[in-house]
């Protein structure tokens, strides 16, 4: 065999149901997932208006249990996730010693002693291998939960109805980022209130061979109000409206929180050391003296597209880097986020631009995000 023989993607659950619905497929982290199943722009806009179900099945979850799971994650991520009541979640970053990002994290305190730490699919093996080397020393399992999940998201403003419908959970009582045990159409679910689009929204964990009973349920509560199924390239659309990082775009092990404008999540005060305390310290006295560059937003004046990569430019020279861009099926115009120098990064900065192959297309600079839903 050839070391370099082309692997095959991992299936979800719900693999062939998507094939059925016409789906356009695509590779993702390893895995093969719906990208689309008609036009993403109508996808887009049934979240923004309705609602979407997205298979997020190639999420990565590990279980942390044991006595000492809150040590061993207060040791292992920036976040003070020993603070985190059962029932509720919390959004963190776990880094490196040196403060760059290995992963942006939605930890869910299940119980006492019993946590899920929810991973990118395109880090939940550097995420499992670096909680294992972390948890040496603390009488704590980490455990690799990946097969054992199933995970549908249903997103955007009928969710609430549509997911009511099926359920006796108390979905009134659930706040935003928590998470709790009910039974949807008889199936056993966490059922938390998170999301990636802006919209509200549910998001169900749930064993593979009921995933597929759950999709039906929710696509036919969900007929009557508008539902689609929804991909993968929507979804990247929709959380770029709503301002959300993505790791390998906004995120990398390059930048620090700090970097990233996120230095919200790390969390100095908590007790004991964790990794990259030190390197974080000094990330953070870093951006007090000199603010590292800013993530903005980018609104465009004509019809060209930015993309990941391209330059941004002032005066001339170059002042930062586009990390995502798309057309935007609410503003209608496309739209970017880049990380700027500090100087260009005031809504409204004059002279910006973006160097699309070598013609400089004039961008507005805005504050993030570009869309947030009314309450």
């Amino acid at each position: 065999m050839s070391s370099n023989a082309p692997v095959e993607p991992r299936h979800t659950a719900l693999d062939a149901l998507h094939r059925s619905l016409g789906a356009t497929m695509t590779d993702f982290a390893g895995w093969d997932m719906p990208l689309r199943y008609g036009s993403e722009r109508d996808e887009h806009l049934a979240v923004r208006t309705k609602a979407g179900l997205f298979d997020l099945s190639h999420m990565g979850e590990i279980t942390v249990t044991g006595p000492q799971a809150a040590s061993l994650l207060d040791f292992a991520l920036v976040g003070n996730i020993g603070g985190v009541k059962p029932g509720r979640a919390r959004y963190t970053m776990i880094c490196r010693a040196d403060g760059g990002i290995l992963d942006d994290l939605i930890v869910y305190r299940l119980a006492e002693t019993t946590y899920m730490v929810v991973a990118n699919a395109s880090n939940a093996q550097t995420v499992l291998d670096a909680l294992v080397e972390r948890a040496a020393g603390f009488d704590a399992e980490v455990r690799d939960d990946r097969d054992a999940y199933a995970l549908l998201a249903i997103q955007g403003p009928e969710s609430p109805g549509i997911l009511k419908s099926l359920t006796d959970a108390d979905l009134d009582g659930l706040k935003y980022y928590a998470g709790l045990p009910g039974t949807v159409v008889g199936v056993p679910a966490l059922i938390a209130r998170t999301g990636y689009t802006g919209e509200d929204g549910f998001e169900l964990f749930v064993a593979p061979a009921d995933a597929e009973k759950l999709w039906q349920a929710l696509t036919d509560a969900g007929a009557p109000v508008g539902l689609v199924p929804c991909g993968l390239s929507c979804r990247d659309t929709l959380r770029l409206e709503a301002g959300m990082p993505l790791y390998g775009h906004e995120l990398s092990t390059a930048l620090t929180p700090f970097d990233a404008g996120l230095g919200r999540v790390v969390k100095f005060e908590k007790e004991g050391d964790f990794v990259g305390r030190e390197a974080l310290t000094e990330a953070a006295a870093r951006a007090e003296s000199r603010p590292p560059r800013v993530l903005v937003g980018l609104i465009a004046e004509g019809r060209r597209v930015p993309r990941a990569g391209y330059p941004v430019v002032a005066d001339g020279k170059v002042v930062g880097e586009v990390t995502s861009g798309a057309p935007s099926p609410t503003l209608g115009k496309p739209i970017a986020m880049a990380y700027v120098d500090a100087a260009h990064s005031a809504p409204g900065a004059p002279g910006v631009g973006v160097d699309i192959r070598g013609s400089h297309e004039p961008y507005e600079v805005v504050a993030l995000p570009f869309y947030k839903r009314q309450k």
